[in-house]
């Protein structure tokens, strides 16, 4: 009997941390949340949610999210019909990443007319939402009301509204280049030699996330996968090199440049997250990329 008590306390606690973070939170940010609950505790009552179906449990950037299913969204089909329900769960079945109208009405075998009305209801009651695509701006897919989009529907930090941010990312570039350039000098004529010198001028991903948070910059969370984004392009333009450890983890150092940088961040390529779809010589003509269109034209 306490052991069902102490297994429900556990389980409110986590309930609690979840509602103040309706976006999501990882299981570091929980432990940190509720530090008194042991990590053995704090994995029974998660799964026990998970079980009950009271999370949502998502992949971001390597991490596991947990995000509390939307209640009023069960309640809003609950005495719906059939036709609802039935495109209610491919909805849900999505994710974050959403479904196109042409896969539910496959999956559905419901008419147009028959479907387009099921999605008006349901986004009237506030259960879905409509999405645009960044990489199809014509292309909408829908997912549960309350979810984030998947950052390769969103394009991430980099986009707001379907919309590529220059400004944001050439601020970024700036400053993670100072960080890189602060980072050298301290070490310039090192006691220790060039070569130690030269060592300790690498910073981590993770440093200049730190770097680019403390400085307040930001109203998004950059990830720092998408710092590296923004290192990359700084390698890409000939102003950083990358050094990768045997572990695997990746290192930055500012470097002189010998010859003026191709400016890859002053167009999208540099961030555009069609990128490794590209080809190895970078894009045939400006009109068989979105992105490349839009720039030419602004």
């Amino acid at each position: 009997m306490c052991a069902n008590k102490s297994d429900d306390s556990v389980s409110e606690k986590i309930l609690n941390v979840a509602r103040k973070n309706p976006k999501g939170i990882s299981d570091k940010d929980m432990l940190a949340a509720v530090p008194e609950v042991s990590s053995a505790e704090l994995v029974a009552a998660i799964n026990n949610l998970l079980q009950q179906g009271i999370f949502d449990l998502y992949n971001q950037g390597g991490s596991l999210i947990y995000r509390l299913k939307a209640q009023t969204s069960k309640q809003a089909v609950k005495g719906a019909d059939n036709e609802e329900k039935v495109v209610y769960n491919l909805i849900e079945e999505a994710g974050n990443k959403g479904i196109w109208i042409r896969d539910i009405r496959v999956r559905s075998n419901l008419a147009n007319t028959q479907l387009t009305k099921v999605l008006k209801s349901l986004e009237s009651k506030k259960v879905i939402k409509a999405v645009k695509c960044v990489n199809a701006s014509k292309k909408k897919v829908y997912m549960l009301f309350n979810l984030e989009p998947d950052r390769s529907i969103s394009g991430g930090a980099w986009y707001q509204d379907q919309d590529f941010e220059s400004e944001f990312v050439d601020i970024l570039n700036r400053q993670c280049l100072r960080f890189l350039q602060q980072r050298a000098d301290k070490i310039k004529n090192n006691p220790k030699g060039p070569i130690v010198g030269r060592t300790q001028s690498f910073a981590s991903a993770v440093e200049v996330q730190k770097y680019i948070s403390d400085l307040g910059i930001s109203n998004v969370k950059l990830e720092v996968e998408d710092v590296i984004t923004i290192l990359n392009t700084l390698v890409y333009d000939g102003k950083a090199e990358i050094n990768v450890f045997p572990d695997g983890s990746k290192v930055f150092r500012a470097i002189e440049s010998l010859i003026p940088p191709p400016g890859l961040v002053q167009v999208p390529c540099g961030v555009c997250p069609l990128i490794l779809k590209c080809s190895s010589t970078g894009l045939i003509t400006p009109q068989d990329c979105k992105y490349m269109n839009e720039w030419l034209e602004s």
